[in-house]
């Protein structure tokens, strides 16, 4: 999902949640994610006690409130997206008019 080479804790959960989907074991979740064992049991406690997933039957499935951050971040990352462009953009002009001057 992200290029980058360190994730936001925004960009962890909701790879996270689009692993679970509909219902995932801890491990799936992990190797979805790319977390180790021990990130993936503290994210996972705290999407529980935040009710962004729920878990029954060994399996971590999204709730409601999950789908909305979801959504949610979809948005976010697009208007990051957009804003990125906007700036180099920017920046291009910003390059030519120095062009200008050094000249």
């Amino acid at each position: 999902m992200n290029k980058s080479k360190h994730r936001t804790k925004f960009q962890i959960i909701a790879d996270m949640l689009f692993t679970a989907g509909k219902g995932s074991k801890k491990t799936h979740i992990m190797y979805g994610a790319n977390l180790s064992y021990k990130l993936v049991c503290q994210y996972l406690k705290d999407l529980l006690e935040c009710g962004l997933v729920r878990h029954a039957s060994g399996e971590y499935s999204v709730t409601e409130k999950g789908r909305e951050f979801i959504r949610k971040y979809r948005e976010y990352s697009e208007s990051r997206k957009e804003l990125r462009e906007q700036i180099n953009e920017i920046n291009n002009k910003k390059l030519t008019l120095e062009k200008f001057i050094s000249e």
